[in-house]
């Protein structure tokens, strides 16, 4: 099969990833071989393809947000279709797992990182770690819900939003565009603060209630607050929004700093900071049957396997609107 391959991570502007032909896995005890029909790009790949996540195999296929058919193994039907997501698996048995916690696992499995992931034409999955997908739901605009739309999810949960909530979202690509349909179900008002003036322009055409710059500050103290850059300013920016009592849920799996902050005036007053980490099923479950329910689907840009550096270039430089999703 054919495969985008990192042997050295190196600056996405190099094109590190390389097109191969690798032999296709082989199914094994409690996994299924998938037929990807579309994956993801997630600023988490970027990560892992630059370096600044560590690499864990001295060669990986990176790639979390699968849509593929079951054509081989154990555990699922052949010929079902179905998602997989960052985590690919957990021990069962640590502490974390043992208490609701699983995505906190001391030994999980990351799907691209730890594991081949789906920038491939098949790519195996633990069978216990695949979602159905509702059939209304097609590969191209399903593919950016298994990991931006969960985590997402998660966010808003680690975050403690509840109805009605005045929420911002700060930052606004594959993630946040979701994220705000489902805060709208939840009757609450979204407050976004954003780079670029197509990223504020979808905000408005997905009915923001209010759309500023980077920098600027919403016109009313936050509830609930969401960041979605792996920007320690973009943290700040958002702390100094938020109401007495008020959380930040850091949306990001590496962050470049925290800058020095004044605790009294941006702190203090029982505000939070709390970081999201992996998901867990039940998010995947839960996110999946209201995305259903909502009609939620991602505004999508499509790149072929062979262009997979320049999806990433894409979503490195903030270069589309939504999700950049590849199909092999």
């Amino acid at each position: 099969m054919k495969a985008a391959v990192l042997s050295t991570p190196a600056p996405i502007s190099t094109s590190p990833l390389k097109i191969e032909d690798i032999p296709t896995p082989e199914p094994k005890s409690g996994h299924v071989l998938l037929k990807v029909r579309a994956c993801g790009v997630c600023r988490t790949d970027l990560h892992i393809t630059e370096g600044e996540l560590p690499p864990r195999n001295p060669r990986i296929t990176p790639g979390h947000q699968i849509v593929g058919e079951v054509v081989g193994g154990e555990g699922l039907k052949l010929g079902a279709r179905v998602g997989v997501s960052w985590m690919g698996g957990v021990d069962g048995t640590c502490f974390y797992c043992l208490h609701e916690m699983e995505n906190l696992c001391d030994s999980p499995t990351f799907t691209g990182y730890s594991v081949n992931g789906g920038y491939a034409e098949y790519a195996l999955a633990r069978a216990d770690f695949c979602f159905p997908l509702p059939a209304a739901l097609d590969d191209l605009h399903g593919a950016p819900l298994l990991c931006a739309g969960i985590i997402g999810f998660r966010a808003l949960r680690v975050a403690g939003v509840e109805k009605g909530d005045r929420v911002g979202l700060f930052g606004f690509g594959a993630s946040a565009h979701l994220a705000i349909r489902v805060l709208q179900s939840w009757h609450c008002k979204v407050y976004v603060s954003t780079r670029g003036e197509s990223h504020r322009k979808l905000a408005e055409s997905l009915g923001a209630t209010w759309i500023g710059a980077e920098q600027d500050r919403p016109p009313v103290e936050l509830d609930r607050a969401v960041t979605f850059a792996p920007s320690g300013d973009v943290v700040i920016s958002a702390l100094s929004s938020l109401r007495k009592g008020g959380v930040v849920a850091i949306n990001a799996i590496h962050l470049d700093r925290i800058p020095q902050f004044d605790y009294d005036k941006l702190l203090w007053g029982e505000r939070q900071m709390r970081s999201v980490a992996n998901m867990t099923r039940a998010d995947a479950r839960d996110f999946l049957q209201l995305a259903a329910e909502i009609k939620l689907t991602s505004k999508v840009t499509s790149f072929p396997l062979a262009k997979v550096n320049e999806a990433l270039m894409a979503v490195k430089n903030d270069a589309i609107d939504g999700a950049a999703v590849v199909v092999p």
